[in-house]
């Protein structure tokens, strides 16, 4: 083909958002051809925590609005992270499985880079960009990126991080602040009061994403399918397979334990019963006395009263 096919994922927050992308080739450009201005199709819709049964049908819709063919497909790029762990491995683990039957390769970005690529699209006088995300439990995922004209590229300056919301090393020059920390935090994000605008729409999205990743697969930034991964940043919340393997053999074997030992108690008591049984019928023993039963008591006591009875009449 002529022209370059992508397609972009991100389920790294409560929105399912995917992007198909169709421009003209880096070597029908090379070669000459006009770059023309890249067309777009796209779905970005709030799901929740649902956002994996909406993919794959989202994908489907794209293509068949593009009048494409999911085998006209170059790569496919995905939100590497961070963002809702959940939501990264449905990502990553569509774009893998796609990309296998493609045989294509596979584009991550980071869901930070989105967001500076979000702000540069929305503001193009944008060069400073401090992506921010509210990553719960009090802290932030944050990176630092400068815009390099002559490259035409994102420079990372500060790689994705997670810290408290009052300890991002700023820089000394005019910075946009993208992402919803801001909004998340208020004054106790330091970067809200000095930033030089503050774009609490410039948000992870399949749209800034697939432009991202189409300069990336230009460059070839891309890898194979199966060395895609999540990029957690916050690796320890989530426990690895082995961590959880071991955490349940422990469960196991503590409930094994208490559970011989209500055994052991159980089968003591019974024992003691029954061996206090055995005493009491023991051959030669005095049998232990039985309650009467009404008749027999009624019968007894006129047995001892019947003399004194018939005297007194």
């Amino acid at each position: 083909m002529t022209r370059t096919v992508l397609l972009a994922l991100d389920t790294s927050t409560e929105f399912c958002s995917v992007a198909l992308l169709s421009a003209a080739s880096a070597a029908s450009v090379a070669a000459g051809a006009p770059a023309s201005e890249p067309r777009v199709w796209v779905r970005h819709e709030a799901t929740g925590a649902v956002s994996s049964t909406r993919l794959l049908p989202a994908i489907r819709e794209l293509f068949d609005e593009a009048d494409l063919a999911l085998a006209d497909c170059d790569a496919i790029a995905f939100g590497a992270g961070p963002g809702s762990f959940t939501g990264l491995r449905t990502a990553t683990g569509v774009a893998q499985g796609l990309a296998f039957g493609l045989n294509c390769p596979v584009v991550p970005i980071g869901t930070l880079l989105a967001c500076a690529e979000s702000a540069r699209l929305r503001d193009p006088s944008v060069r400073r960009v401090v992506a921010a995300l509210d990553a719960r439990m009090d802290e932030v995922y944050w990176a630092d990126f400068a815009w390099d004209e002559a490259e035409g590229e994102w420079r990372t300056i500060q790689p994705a991080s997670l810290d408290s919301p009052d300890l991002l090393s700023l820089p000394e020059v005019p910075f946009t602040l993208a992402g919803n920390a801001a909004a998340a935090f208020g004054a106790r994000l330091a970067a809200s009061a000095v930033a030089q605008a503050v774009d609490g729409l410039a948000l992870p999205h399949a749209l800034p994403l697939a432009f991202a990743a189409l300069r990336a697969w230009r460059a070839g930034r891309t890898v194979p399918a199966e060395l895609a991964a999540p990029e957690y940043v916050r690796d320890k919340v989530a426990q690895t397979t082995a961590e959880r393997m071991a955490e349940k053999a422990e469960k196991a074997a503590k409930a094994a334990e208490a559970n011989e030992t209500t055994a052991a108690a159980g089968t003591a008591e019974p024992a003691n019963a029954g061996d206090t049984a055995q005493v009491e019928q023991a051959p030669g023993a005095q049998q232990p006395a039985q309650p009467a039963s009404g008749r027999e008591a009624a019968s007894a006591s006129a047995a001892r009263s019947g003399p004194q009875g018939e005297g007194g009449r």
